[in-house]
């Protein structure tokens, strides 16, 4: 059963790190704009992003942990950017829910 659910949390995971970062990325252009970050650090966050999402559904123990760790790292620091912005919750709970599936992965894969 333990398999079952980490690879359903691996799999949403990664897909939804794709589509936010590829299929909807004219919106994360907008978001960094309007946060006033450089693009330097868009395409850095996104490179991350994706390379420790695609991590993730690799079969080596130590990749898939090191893709969930650099993932937590990741969204602690947009939790922390929707705080420094005074966003509600809402706009944080993608990042907050990110967390807890990361750390799940994390937990059952060591």
């Amino acid at each position: 059963m333990e398999q079952y659910l980490l690879l359903i949390l691996k799999i949403l995971v990664a897909t939804s790190i794709f589509f936010v970062w590829v299929i909807r990325y004219d919106n994360i252009i907008k978001e960094f704009e309007n946060y006033n970050y450089p693009d330097w650090l868009r395409d850095l966050v996104g490179i991350l992003k994706l390379s420790f999402g695609l991590m993730l559904i690799l079969d080596d123990r130590l990749i898939i942990l090191t893709g969930a760790t650099g993932l937590v790292f990741l969204m602690l620091a947009a939790v922390g950017t929707h705080i420094k912005v005074k966003n509600n919750l809402n706009h944080a709970l993608p990042a907050i829910s990110q967390i807890f599936m990361n750390g799940l992965i994390f937990y059952l894969t060591y």
